[in-house]
């Protein structure tokens, strides 16, 4: 759509101030770039407008546009843009006597490789704005502002180039907001190599280092005659349940929220003939804190027979249909397998099987080592979430989710995953392992000759929405890190020991290479134990996954070496570990403490070897799980939560189903098994927001993922897991759209929201995990 407006007088104001505020969020730098293209815009020299009163009364009287939308354009006080660098843009940022300062090292290769920008306004369809500021240069040149979409293809609702000098002028456009409303806008200035500069075949490096000062600047609406209202919110069905399903002898719970004092009954009905199978009545209501509603919970676990059915209540609110039947999750189980393969790099992407997502082999080329010219062969290995990065630490996790997914198969099930849909399905080798095996060759790459693991390889930043065959960017690797060595070792040791146990021929022979691998990783990790965690270097940009403490990574390593090798020394490093901060929590990337806690209470020779260890660690597990129950009792759908929604919710959601299929494998107890699959439940709709969180299921289904081959071809890949609510609100979608909304609601189906609504293997690989424990 071209984007009209109206540029209006440039005024020479040498000395001549406006007042103003500007509005940013001063944040930390996300993986949000902007788009350097813009489109043409049809341009008109005006006069300035002769008289603001009329715009002020528009403005004053018009409830989304009132006054200045932005703050501190007065420059006083603390800076309120943040800033953006990558390809090669250098700058420092200050707030200077009431001006704001940027000072420009270096202006790159892009246009946007210089940029401030600022959050946190909106613009609203069918609002006329006007946009005005006060600029000037050290150094006469070119320069851009826009309004852009902050995600998706950022693409400008509104942009212009201007010209700068040594003088200050004062700079005023007009420009209607033609597309949809937008909440979560952003406020760019491209400083960097601007698109003229590039087509005139300028050399970058002919602008030398150089300051440009703004002040002044100022969004209001001039004109709120035609600005659409608020949009209607999202309808959230009151009958909250499983959306696809239940096989004939689960629990079956509904949750239903806010209903009428006398709507207190309920009634299944066969969607097929119409009627009524089981009539049952609900709990007392229960306040939810963390949804703010009320809540009553129906159980009608009593039907078993298959066929579809609708919940009904007495005051007829309807839910959703739903199906029970035995193969009810083999569908949705199979595509979120599948989604792993879909995520795959460096191999082209069979069209039978990925269909519109098929492509050929991206990010092939050699990377270089950072801070060297060396360059190695890292090809491989998963994409890691919406972008391209491939990162050890989240693949560790996202194979060992599999590789413990396979080991609890038995003969009959390990056929039936052999089906999933993957070009190695059929090799008599369970896709479950196929599709690790192809994660942990990739992680060999990223080892050493001195056993340390390479952190990460990406690009120095983040990608622009492309395809993964349109990064072409140079591939880096990043630097050794504790807790990517720590990971490596532990899952190479638990490859090691399942293909000792169960690998045939070519799979047969990787387990001496990943166990040998896996204690040359060790013996690194013990060498440098006081090594600090990942940081990312300066002109690095893309996913850090920092973590500062490696105990629980040496403690899960130890626990993984042991159960194969026996050797005590990794026993003696148990002991000694055992007790230490955070040593045995956690089922993510963060904290893996748990798997070392499953590793070693499944493993007999501990037991009888080390009674008196075999029970610490039994104890600070049976911690973790009783904390869980508790909290289970607290909340209205029965999950691990209390008021708190951590960015990726989601996973720690499927997190908890693992551990108490872990518990009830340690000390089987039916009731383990009920809440892990109450979290599954959670998961496919039974949950505040009524979505079930997977792509391409249930009723009402995540459209629109912070995933860039899904932005690009516009449609949702299927099977992958959405991260969630997130309480923090942690993108400047999410704290336009959240500030009055429930921690449990705050989720939004929206490529902009990437704390919300952003997908990644570790997050689909849990819940793999956990569909496979409770559906053997």
């Amino acid at each position: 759509m071209m984007r009209k407006w109206r540029k209006m007088l440039a005024i020479s104001m040498m000395g001549v101030m406006m007042t103003g505020m500007l509005a940013g969020c001063g944040g930390n730098n996300t993986e949000d770039v902007a788009d350097a293209t813009s489109e043409e815009a049809v341009s008109e020299d005006t006069e300035a407008a002769e008289d603001t009163t009329e715009a002020e009364d528009i403005a004053e009287a018009e409830p989304y546009g009132t006054g200045n939308l932005l703050k501190n354009g007065e420059c006083d006080g603390d800076v309120s843009f943040s800033m953006y660098v990558t390809s090669g843009g250098k700058q420092d940022l200050n707030n200077v006597d009431g001006e704001m300062v940027v000072d420009i090292e270096s202006i790159g290769t892009q246009e946007h490789s210089v940029q401030i920008y600022q959050d946190g306004f909106q613009l609203r369809q069918g609002g006329v704005y006007e946009f005005s500021f006060d600029a000037r240069s050290t150094v006469d040149r070119e320069v851009a502002w826009r309004f852009q979409i902050n995600g998706g293809d950022y693409h400008a609702y509104a942009d212009d180039y201007f010209e700068l000098t040594s003088e200050m002028q004062h700079y005023t456009y007009e420009f209607t907001m033609e597309e949809d409303t937008d909440p979560a806008p952003r406020l760019c200035f491209n400083l960097g190599y601007t698109l003229k500069m590039q087509d005139e075949g300028a050399d970058p490096n002919s602008i030398g280092p150089h300051s440009i000062i703004f002040d002044n600047l100022s969004l209001t609406v001039s004109d709120g005659s035609n600005m659409i209202q608020d949009a209607e919110p999202v309808e959230i069905n009151p009958v909250k349940l499983d959306q696809i399903g239940y096989r004939p002898d689960d629990q079956k719970l509904a949750i239903f929220s806010d209903l009428a004092k006398d709507d207190t009954t309920f009634t299944v009905v066969d969607t097929k003939s119409g009627e009524t199978v089981f009539e049952g009545g609900m709990t007392e209501p229960d306040y939810s804190m963390a949804a703010n509603e009320m809540d009553t919970i129906g159980d009608f676990s009593e039907v078993k027979d298959e066929g579809t059915y609708k919940i009904v209540t007495s005051a007829g609110v309807e839910s959703y249909e739903f199906t029970i039947a035995d193969n009810v999750y083999d569908d949705v189980y199979k595509s979120i397998v599948q989604m792993l393969y879909l995520q795959r790099c460096g191999t082209e992407l069979d069209s039978g099987i990925a269909g519109d997502f098929a492509h050929a082999a991206c990010h092939t080329d050699m990377a270089t080592i950072y801070g060297t010219s060396n360059k190695i062969d890292v090809s491989g290995g998963w994409h890691d979430a919406g972008d391209y990065g491939r990162y050890v630490v989240p693949g560790a996790k996202a194979a060992a989710d599999l590789l413990l997914s396979y080991d609890r198969l038995n003969a009959d099930k390990i056929q039936d995953t052999d089906n999933l849909g993957i070009p190695e399905s059929g090799n008599g080798v369970s896709d479950l392992l196929d599709e690790a095996i192809y994660e942990l060759d990739w992680m060999l790459k990223m080892q050493d000759s001195s056993g340390g693991v390479y952190h990460k390889v990406t690009c120095a930043n983040f990608p622009d929405t492309v395809l993964a065959v349109d990064e072409t960017a140079e591939l880096i690797v990043c630097p050794i890190s504790n807790t990517a060595t720590g990971d490596f070792a532990a899952v190479m040791a638990l490859a090691g020991r399942i293909l000792d146990r169960d690998g045939e021929g070519e799979y047969k022979d990787r387990a001496a290479t990943y166990l040998e691998a896996s204690k040359k990783a060790w013996e690194y990790l013990t060498a440098n134990v006081g090594n600090k965690g990942f940081k990312n270097p300066d002109d690095i940009v893309t996913g850090e996954y920092p973590d500062g403490n490696c105990i629980d990574e040496l403690f899960w390593a130890s626990a993984e070496l042991y159960k194969v090798t026996g050797d005590s020394k990794y026993k003696d490093a148990m002991t000694e570990n055992v007790d230490k901060t955070n040593a045995t929590s956690g089922l993510g990337w963060t904290n893996v403490g748990l798997f070392g806690c499953y590793s070693a209470l499944t493993n007999e020779t501990l037991k009888k070897e080390d009674s008196s260890l075999y029970s610490t660690i039994e104890t600070y597990f049976n911690k973790s799980v009783d904390e869980a129950v508790r909290n289970i009792s607290k909340n209205e759908y029965k999950i691990n939560k209390l008021v708190d929604f951590e960015w990726g919710s989601n996973m720690s959601i499927a997190n908890t189903g693992i551990m108490f299929m872990m518990a009830n494998d340690i000390n089987s107890n039916s009731e383990y098994v009920d809440y892990a699959k109450q979290h599954m439940h959670y998961l496919f709709g039974a949950n505040a927001t009524g979505y079930c969180f997977v792509t391409g299921y249930g009723t009402m289904t995540p459209e629109h993922p912070h995933h860039r081959p899904s932005e690009v071809l516009e449609k949702a890949m299927p099977g992958m897991l959405v991260g969630g609510p997130d309480s923090a609100m942690e993108d400047p979608y999410a704290k336009a759209v959240f500030l009055n909304v429930p921690a449990a609601r705050r989720y939004a189906d929206n490529a902009q929201s990437y704390s919300t609504n952003e997908v990644t293997i570790y997050w689909n690989s849990p819940l793999i995990y956990l569909m496979t424990a409770v559906l053997e």
